[in-house]
């Protein structure tokens, strides 16, 4: 199943540094994910000002609870660099799907 996942910095004045505290270690699991298959796309979320403040995730995994135990671990959660996550299922069209063939 795919899920896009919308997670949002706090924006308190520590915000920033606690991303940049553990953002290699979000990245390396990110990538380890990615070759996996289970993280198709990621981005950051960012204000008018080119700051960021949260990322946008399309992931797949077989169930709900697959894609928790990945959150349970997950740096930004840990870090509290998140402070809500939404997620939501989706279908990636067919054809975007070549790319990850």
């Amino acid at each position: 199943m795919q899920y896009i996942v919308t997670g949002y910095d706090g924006t308190d004045e520590k915000a920033m540094e606690r991303r940049l505290a553990v953002r290699e270690d979000h990245l390396k699991g990110v990538e380890r994910r990615f070759k996996a298959g289970e993280h198709l796309l990621g981005a950051a979320l960012l204000d008018d000002d080119g700051k960021m403040i949260g990322s946008m995730m399309v992931v797949e995994y077989p169930s709900m609870e697959a894609l928790n135990k990945w959150l349970d671990e997950e740096p930004y959660v840990l870090g509290k660099v998140w402070q809500k996550v939404d997620i939501k299922p989706c279908k990636i069209a067919p054809l975007f799907m070549e790319l990850y063939k």
